[in-house]
């Protein structure tokens, strides 16, 4: 499906058009970064403390602006005296088990407790507001609500909180869009300040794949190693882009919201990043679980539609760690490859994945890695792969990575890989990264989605097809250099004597030079 989207907010980049995202305004950009830099004024330098700690701010807003709106709505029925029956800030009295005191409901209410004193406020949410929302897990709030059983509220000082309430107060938390742009910026921040940017993979190359791969209304999308959830807030904003009307439909509106979106993560940190992530691009109830994919606790087999991913790959684990059935399939310790076979492991049939590797995956000599690259081009429907330069992950990190594309069909159905050279991204390959005209991604996502045109292509060109046999009968290289023909041009030089020649006359005029400069100033 080729589809263009152009609702304002989401701009596919087929036909050579960069994405455009809506991004925030000035005013916006300026609230949140008066934030962030009353954060850092008080004492939070750590990106991803202040990330964090802003999260927990946002939570109770946005708890009290839903309630608010469904209390305005309970009074225009005539019912605004009777409590709500799914209300999270109820009539009377909570009782606080950290502190073993009670506290009226309405003191814990963003709308009450941003009136108070500074000393109060601190008071209030460091000891009263917090601890509520700490004790929420077991209610059907959100996603994120259940990850807060280990959270620390590390702000110190009233007068930080004080600003940091009135920074977010002036934020529209029932404006989803805006707010996803909000967030999107603030992880931008994360990424800027050199601090826990490797959590963070690029947002142009997580938008090219999910452009890539077209996510549809239909679809189970899962990230086994989400992080800030970057690859499904995408996929919200392409779902939601390109599926409008029919997300006005309650099974699909529930299916968006609870059913469609999944993602692990082992960093309690990530999952609340990244369900907060996901809350405020509208998906409130995603299945986000702090589980090892790896390892035992991740039975899952053959169920999602969709997996896109940028695994870890740098690290190896011990055997015992790792799920035997990834162990039966290929016996490795590494990462990269590990998790390549768990993405088929998950799939459903037919179903489809993206993942981010290190080119180490494409030409590695090992048993492993050969069984790996047998098992995808011999088993299941190997598609494409984009080699990538070594800068696109500066400066956090200079390998050079490659897109694998591949369908989950368990019979031998590759017939010919798509294989692109992409050169540049459209941001300079050094650790500054600075926007660039340069920019191979418009042309990778409308050749991929228009394949037919590629059969002409030669070895010469940026993008062409290799059978399948080609690469078994090169011990199943997926490395493009290994297929890529290098057109050179022949360079006839002068013979040596007329090169001498030229050195001679060059020698005779400087020497003619020198003689003449000691004649007239040497004298």
């Amino acid at each position: 499906m080729n589809k263009s989207i152009l609702d304002g907010r989401y701009q596919t980049i087929f036909a050579g058009k960069k994405t455009i995202m809506s991004g925030i305004t000035g005013k916006i950009k300026n609230q949140v970064d008066a934030i962030w830099m009353s954060f850092w004024t008080g004492g939070i330098t750590n990106s991803i403390d202040v990330l964090e700690q802003m999260t927990y701010l946002f939570f109770m807003k946005m708890l009290d602006d839903a309630q608010l709106s469904q209390e305005a709505k309970a009074a225009m029925m005539g019912m605004g005296d009777i409590e709500l029956p799914d209300a999270v800030f109820k009539k009377g009295l909570w009782h606080n088990p950290d502190t073993q005191k009670d506290v009226p409901y309405k003191n814990l209410r963003w709308s009450e407790f941003r009136n108070f004193t500074p000393e109060q406020m601190f008071d209030t949410v460091r000891f009263d507001v917090f601890n509520f929302i700490k004790h929420l897990s077991d209610a059907k709030t959100s996603a994120y609500s259940r990850f807060m059983s280990d959270a620390v509220f590390l702000i110190q000082q009233p007068r930080t909180l004080v600003k940091v309430v009135e920074g977010i107060n002036g934020l529209d938390m029932n404006d989803r869009d805006t707010m996803g742009d909000v967030y999107e910026y603030v992880l931008g921040k994360m990424a800027a300040s050199g601090t826990n940017g490797q959590f963070r993979s690029p947002r142009h190359i997580i938008r090219m794949m999910v452009e890539l791969m077209e996510p549809k209304l239909t679809d189970r999308i899962c990230d086994p190693a989400m992080g800030t959830a970057g690859f499904l807030v995408e996929s919200t904003k392409y779902v939601k882009a390109a599926y409008q009307q029919e997300l006005l439909k309650k099974q699909n509106a529930q299916h968006y919201r609870k059913g469609m979106f999944s993602g692990f993560d082992t960093d309690p940190k990530m999952l609340r990043i990244g369900s907060m992530n996901l809350m405020l691009n509208g998906v409130d109830d995603p299945d986000v679980r702090a589980q090892d994919s790896l390892s035992n606790q991740n039975t899952t087999e053959g169920y999602y539609t969709l997996i896109m991913a940028n695994p870890p790959f740098s690290g190896t684990l011990d055997y015992e760690v790792v799920n035997d059935t990834l162990l039966a399939k290929t016996r490795t310790k590494k990462t990269e490859l590990l998790f390549m076979t768990l993405f088929i492991r998950m799939l459903e049939l037919g179903g489809r994945c993206a993942s981010i590797v290190p080119d180490g995956v494409l030409f590695g000599t090992s048993t492993a890695h050969i069984a790996l690259r047998k098992e995808l081009v011999d088993n299941q429907r190997l598609e494409a792969i984009i080699s990538m330069p070594s800068g696109v992950f500066k400066p956090y990190a200079g390998v050079s990575t490659a897109i694998v594309i591949f369908t989950k069909t368990n019979s031998q159905s590759t017939d010919k890989v798509w294989f692109y050279d992409m050169k540049a991204d459209g941001f300079s390959l050094d650790d500054k990264r600075n926007e660039i005209q340069e920019n191979d991604i418009p042309d990778i996502i409308q050749r991929f989605h228009n394949l037919e045109g590629e059969a002409s292509r030669t070895r010469k060109d940026q993008s062409f097809f290799v059978p399948a046999q080609e690469i078994r009968d090169n011990d199943y290289s997926l490395a493009i250099n290994k297929y890529k023909e290098v057109e050179r041009e022949r360079v006839v030089y002068d013979a040596p004597e007329v090169i001498l020649g030229r050195f001679e006359q060059l020698q005779n005029e400087i020497t003619e030079a020198m003689n003449e400069f000691k004649t007239k100033y040497m004298k």
